[in-house]
């Protein structure tokens, strides 16, 4: 039984360790369309547990190794909120880490149980999924558990983000002929504004899916990132014919008012003429960098 895993580079997260809070089965009160694990029915609960003990024996010995990473992200074949033990891992894992930050990569449902609402705040940097806003396709998509109710989730997220003091990133992934429209793009846009994360990350299919359901394009993935203007985008995914495109400075100052823009997008999108200016406008302090959750953007 394998629980730590990596560190694996993300473009998302940094450098990143993880740790599997259910590495025996698939255990998860969704069952995503897209999910890369096999089918299984939905569950409230883990019924096969791993200790805290256990865990918490080899991240010492990670450190002991001296394993380099930036978080240590609490993940799981599922839902790592699931697992009845967080609480105390979370402690166990704070004593131990001192600089290094916890990472908990989440379908969100926590939110709706008071217990595990508190214990993600003491949590440094927390993702959630919200992959629709309208409950029908929220539902066709993540087939969560019926007593799941997404109006009263996404409240909750923003209640949430009101109390927490680290970083949420929330996280949307596209499907073809599902959530890949204007509509559904308008209502996220509608729930992102009112939960207010640090970031959005936006992508899509992009390994053997365990229902038949397909990927979008990149020029798609683009169309619909633009719909999304109240909180920073991230789209994780490199494009390699992506254009290099010149822009004056009055243009990218412009860009940088409406929509900060990560060093990923600079690198892919930007001519090598209009990266200069970037760098110009950043070391005359019109434009600065902000890290948000771990990714770099560039903003006025």
């Amino acid at each position: 039984m394998k629980i730590l895993f990596g560190p694996v580079s993300s473009r998302r997260f940094g450098l990143s360790l993880g740790v599997d809070l259910s590495p025996l089965k698939k255990q998860c009160n969704f069952d995503c369309v897209y999910c890369e694990l096999v089918r299984a029915k939905p569950v409230r609960m883990q019924d096969e547990v791993v200790s805290v003990e256990q865990i918490v024996k080899e991240v010492k010995e990670a450190l002991q190794k001296g394993i380099a990473f930036d978080y240590l992200t609490l993940t799981a074949n599922g839902e790592p909120s699931l697992y009845p033990h967080l609480k105390e891992l979370v402690y166990a894992l704070k004593t131990l880490l001192h600089k290094k930050k916890i990472l908990i990569l989440s379908n969100g449902t926590a939110v709706l149980d008071q217990f595990k609402f508190k214990t993600l705040l003491d949590i440094d940097v927390v993702k959630f999924s919200l992959d629709s806003a309208i409950s029908k396709t929220f539902h066709r998509i993540d087939k969560a558990l019926r007593s799941i109710d997404l109006s009263l989730m996404i409240e909750k997220m923003a209640e949430f983000r009101m109390e927490f003091k680290g970083e949420l990133v929330m996280e949307i992934l596209v499907v073809a002929g599902i959530n890949d429209n204007e509509i559904e793009f308008n209502a996220l846009n509608e729930a992102l504004s009112v939960i207010a994360p640090t970031r959005v990350d936006i992508s899509t299919i992009d390994r053997p899916p365990a229902y038949p359901v397909k990927a979008v394009s990149e020029e798609r993935l683009k169309e619909l990132a633009l719909c999304i203007d109240c909180v920073p985008v991230l789209l994780p995914k490199r494009y390699l014919n992506e254009q290099k495109i010149d822009f004056t400075e009055d243009e990218l100052l412009k860009m940088f008012h409406l929509r900060p823009q990560s060093e990923l997008d600079i690198e892919m999108k930007l001519s090598p003429k209009s990266k200069k200016i970037v760098q110009k406008l950043f070391e005359s302090g019109a434009v600065k960098m902000v890290d948000l959750a771990g990714v770099k953007f560039y903003r006025v």
